[in-house]
């Protein structure tokens, strides 16, 4: 059995059913992970949701900011951005069942034979795997639970460095922000959302999450997306997968069953 992690796809549904072609994907033998960001921003949000929910158990998906933020829209359809292409999915006559299987899914996935970790964004330095589990339980949880109060308060960018009384919505908002949304910290882990630019060119006090000598997962293969502007790298365990799809470069896929995290790309059309 080939296993497959696949990068970000945001609705480059055509792209992918490339990549599936050319990784010669056996739906019957093969794994596929997805690293989120399933949907938004490219023209077929719909057809890759339904497509990858009807894989069932052949994929693996954790979930990404894009899919968390098409949750919060179907409950507050005002937060639609001008440059979002979801607002169809609203329409569809499974437009609950896909939310629902959508809402089921990860924020972490570990596989205890591979010893590899999935996820989209990034993790503070201070959790180690047992906690990053737990972590994800509990946002998994809230999520899971479809509550309208809690969607309403789950975008923020604080509280920003994680401390052990954190809890209730502060708790739950800082775990999705590392889960779905961080990149760039500072060496206590603190959080930054305010540069957005390349690596390399952050303020000298911002480093990559990955690049924190003190993470408690470094000793943890870790494979990420939600990083674009990075593109494939490899760091300290760490495989970034997002390589801009629906900007117009590559949709990747990293093979991870043989250990050799050998990749393949498609062009975006």
């Amino acid at each position: 059995m080939a296993i497959y992690a696949i990068g970000d796809i945001q609705g480059c549904f055509d792209e992918l059913q490339l990549l599936l072609k050319k990784i010669k994907f056996n739906e019957k033998n093969d794994q596929l992970w997805f690293v989120g960001d399933l949907v938004n921003r490219g023209a077929k949000s719909l057809e890759t949701l339904r497509f990858i929910k009807q894989l069932g158990n052949c994929a693996v998906t954790v979930l990404g900011n894009h899919d968390v933020h098409l949750l919060v829209a179907a409950y507050f359809p005002e937060r639609v951005k001008h440059k979002d292409t979801i607002r169809a999915i609203f329409d569809e006559p499974d437009c609950e069942e896909l939310l629902t299987w959508l809402r089921n899914r990860p924020l972490f996935h570990y596989d205890e034979n591979l010893k590899i970790g999935l996820l989209h964004a990034g993790l503070p330095p201070q959790w180690d795997l047992a906690q990053t589990q737990k972590m994800a339980r509990l946002g998994e949880k809230a999520l899971q639970a479809n509550d309208k109060h809690f969607l309403a308060q789950l975008y923020g960018d604080l509280p920003n460095l994680w401390t052990e009384k954190l809890t209730g919505i502060e708790q739950l908002r800082f775990i999705f922000n590392c889960f779905t949304r961080m990149r760039f910290c500072n060496e206590n882990g603190q959080l930054d959302f305010v540069f957005n630019g390349n690596l390399g060119s952050q303020p000298s006090n911002l480093q990559p999450w990955f690049s924190l000598p003190h993470r408690k997962t470094a000793n943890l293969k870790l494979i990420f997306g939600h990083w674009a502007a990075l593109g494939f790298h490899q760091e300290n365990n760490c495989f970034g997968i997002d390589t801009g799809c629906v900007w117009g470069n590559e949709l990747t896929a990293l093979r991870l069953d043989n250990g050799k995290f050998e990749r393949f790309s498609v062009q975006a059309f």
